[in-house]
């Protein structure tokens, strides 16, 4: 069994307010969105201290920022809704492993969303954090992507249930949408895996190999990834009986039952994975075996081939002056003659025995 290792980080005091992941360049941008069942409202470019007047309480208020790398408003939005260094850290290091955090008046969840790469055997990784506090829904992402583009027009058309429903629900289909790119990843590495199999039976070049390991620690990373979300959404079904956060509806609980099974199947489907890599590996080297058999026999027929003819010629080759068939007039060509029929009759043979 191989050992699972955590990636380590820079190590940075539990309060640190840095930007560890690779998004830099990106520029910070808020968006919210204020909803109930009868109207929608979307903001864009407004400031951190509009919130107080854009904030509805009888409403569900989901704030999503975009970009991690602006520690000054980062710091505005902790002030604004009462968040702590230490989970501002925790937003903001990126190194840290899955994890649920829950007090008297907010739920704090951080969850890796994994895709693959194009034109590449690599998973690009983005750590996403969210935060339920006062009735809003706080999501943070290193970049602006589309994973909740599908769930924006939702909101905004009104389809489904989620304008029906609280923020406990938004984050529920939220963290929906994230898994949905595991079962991504790991289709687009069982497309990969299938392909190594079939070339491995055909082929014994090395890059084979270099790929089977590539894509074993591409599965382990997922497996590492998805083990601590598993635990998380456990957790989250003991928060009604716990009555420390209880913001959450009860009949909501069942949809995070149902993302934490959706964990189990995708830690099941990784292990059935890994097993069609090791017949990949073991196809590899069972290929490598066959053609370093292959070789070996041929280099044995050659070597058996020569034997009697060194054997021959080695007696010929002695010094001695009284040996009659040095005298033959041709002797040399009758020796030739005898050393091709033997090699001919030695191919027969192996012929017959099918040899090669």
């Amino acid at each position: 069994m191989r050992k699972i290792k955590y990636r380590k980080g820079r190590k940075l005091q539990p309060y640190s307010l840095e930007y560890t992941g690779i998004h830099k360049d990106k520029e910070s941008e808020m968006q919210l969105f204020v909803y109930d069942s009868f109207e929608v409202t979307e903001y864009e470019d407004f400031k951190v201290f509009d919130l107080d007047k854009l904030v509805n309480p009888q409403k569900t208020n989901w704030l999503n920022i975009h970009g991690l790398n602006n520690l000054d408003l980062i710091q505005a939005i902790g002030g604004h809704f009462d968040i702590d260094n230490f989970m501002l850290a925790d937003i903001l290091n990126t190194t840290r492993r899955t994890k649920l955090e829950e007090s008297h008046d907010s739920l704090f969840f951080n969850i890796k969303s994994l895709l693959p790469t194009e034109h590449s055997d690599n998973i690009s990784v983005e750590q996403i954090s969210f935060l339920m506090k006062d009735g809003v829904l706080i999501s943070f992402q290193e970049k602006r992507s589309d994973f909740f583009t599908h769930i924006r027009e939702r909101i905004r058309t009104q389809s489904g249930i989620v304008r029906s429903k609280k923020a406990d629900y938004l984050l529920y289909i939220l963290l929906d949408a994230i898994m949905e790119n595991f079962y991504i990843t790991i289709e687009n590495e069982e497309d990969k895996v299938e392909e190594l199999i079939n070339l491995s039976k055909r082929s014994t070049d090395p890059i084979i190999l270099e790929k089977i390991e590539k894509h074993r620690d591409n599965f382990n990373f997922l497996k590492r990834s998805i083990i601590p979300l598993r635990d998380s959404l456990y957790d989250i079904k003991s928060i009604k009986d716990d009555n420390v956060f209880n913001a959450m509806e009860a009949e909501n609980f069942s949809f995070f039952a149902r993302l934490h099974q959706k964990s189990l199947e995708l830690l099941e489907q990784i292990d059935s994975d890994m097993g069609s890599l090791e017949s990949a590996s073991n196809f590899f080297f069972s290929a490598q075996t066959h053609k370093m058999n292959e070789i070996m026999k041929t280099l044995t027929i050659v070597s058996a081939l020569f034997i009697p003819l060194t054997f021959i010629v080695g007696v010929y080759g002695m010094n001695f002056e009284n040996m009659p068939e040095l005298k033959y007039q041709n002797g040399y060509y009758i020796v030739v003659a005898i050393m091709v029929l033997i090699s001919i009759g030695m191919v027969v043979y192996f012929k017959k025995r099918r040899w090669f």
